[in-house]
């Protein structure tokens, strides 16, 4: 029998049906979507600037990605790259090695979810180098599956009583100047575990997100991203970019990696790729994408043709409608309010992020070393209330996270600003 679509029917549905340690930000159920707004089951129009967190850079149910999908429908729906080809993919895969590599040599294999796109940049990476260690960065991310747990530099609630871990994993500090840790201090932390934990020459890869997502929106920053890509290539070892959620103009550039003025040698990528279907991919250079053997790499929905077919469309879109530009346009009106905000609040401890991908940090007594959880989820449960959907991040999870649309109307960003001033003024009574 289906279920009527009534927020109360479908709660109760969801605690009978559904596993616990899913869990939903916010307790509405999505009826329909458009562009940065998303109603719910009883008619409500909020604000979405979570975008399925970070998925959605070019808006819900885009127009030209919902024709895109349509028409491949038409032709193919799936056939398994393994088994046969289908043109989709390959012109997918011609156009993200020119806009990663540029005039290099680079290759591209795709997946479903941001996770495999890690696990398989990891095996990548140990074949070409034919050493086991890799090293990631506390507050990173990296997936929900055994390898991306043990990457991930969290321990609540992804790890919980999930081990033992994927073994011949490093974590090292990420900069954060905020709590008095720089750039230069990150790299004599990965100089000290060189030193004292894994000799350079058994490190297969260095893996890293530009901007660290879940982790609270902490940038590298471009003087310590040149002297870790100097660093891995001294020792031949391989620098991969986690751009799963930077990727696709969420910093204001296409990449991350390119506002930092660096060349990776493998990037991760999935979210806003697909512009809601579920894709993911490794693009790197040529020679170390081909050391996997023939068969090693692969997957039955790995690269599905409706999903390739979106991406194909995105990419149109970052042209046609010069996205990039809007992101860094809709980046500074955030940014402006934010800081007004800042100096308005002293529950807000700092200002983080890149571009349209900007975070505020809720500390206590305005102490960098008192993060307060409380009061991020009390301005999330207000900002809701009010008609906006934000959700939190960091390791503390005492951040709140702006994750709109590079495509939402700036008068919708005002009005978004708005909602967040009210409700941090409600938080604080």
């Amino acid at each position: 029998m289906a279920l009527e679509s009534n927020h109360n029917d479908l709660a109760a549905a969801r605690a009978q049906h559904v596993a616990r340690g899913v869990v939903t930000a916010h307790p509405i159920f999505v009826e329909r979507a458009l562009g940065s707004r998303v109603w719910d089951v009883n008619g409500r129009s909020y604000l979405d600037f979570v975008g399925g967190i970070g998925v959605l850079n070019v808006g819900h149910n885009h127009p030209q990605v919902v024709a895109a999908v349509k028409q491949q429908l038409d032709r193919v729906t799936h056939a398994a790259f393994q088994v046969a080809g289908y043109d989709v993919y390959i012109e997918l895969a011609a156009r993200l090695n020119r806009l990663v590599g540029g005039a290099e040599a680079y290759k591209s294999v795709f997946f479903t979810t941001g996770a495999e796109a890690v696990e398989n940049a990891i095996k990548v990476a140990r074949a070409y180098r034919n050493a086991p260690g890799v090293i990631a960065f506390r507050g990173g991310f990296h997936g929900r599956t055994l390898m991306g747990m043990t990457l991930t530099g969290m321990s609540t609630p992804y790890k919980q009583n999930f081990g033992p871990f994927a073994g011949d994993i490093y974590h090292t500090p990420y900069p954060d100047p905020y709590r008095g840790f720089s750039g230069d201090d990150a790299i004599q932390a990965l100089e000290d575990l060189f030193a004292t934990q894994i000799a350079p020459d058994r490190v297969a890869a260095v893996i890293l997100e530009l901007v660290q997502g879940d982790g609270g929106f902490l940038p590298a920053g471009s003087d310590f991203l040149k002297k870790l890509r100097a660093l891995t290539a001294k020792h031949g070892i391989v620098l991969i970019a986690d751009e799963i959620q930077t990727g696709f103009g969420r910093t204001g550039e296409l990449f991350a990696f390119q506002e930092a003025g660096i060349q990776p040698d493998l990037v991760t990528v999935a979210k806003s790729l697909a512009g809601g279907m579920p894709l993911s991919g490794v693009v790197g250079r040529a020679e170390m994408m081909d050391a996997p053997l023939p068969g090693g790499l692969g997957g039955t929905y790995a690269g599905n043709p409706l999903a390739c077919a979106a991406a194909l469309a995105v990419l149109d879109l970052f042209e046609k409608e010069d996205l990039l530009q809007r992101a860094k346009a809709l980046g500074s009106v955030l940014r402006g309010g934010l800081e007004d905000l800042a100096g308005r609040y002293s529950e807000i401890g700092t200002i983080r992020g890149v571009g349209p991908m900007l975070a505020l940090e809720f500390v206590k007594n305005s102490d960098p070393r008192q993060p307060d959880a409380d009061f991020a989820q009390r301005v999330t449960d207000a900002c809701r209330e009010g008609g906006l959907l934000v959700i939190k991040c960091g390791v503390h999870r005492n951040n709140v996270r702006l994750l709109a649309p590079l495509n939402t109307e700036l008068n919708d960003a005002r009005e978004a600003l708005a909602i967040l001033a009210r409700a941090i003024e409600k938080a604080r009574a």
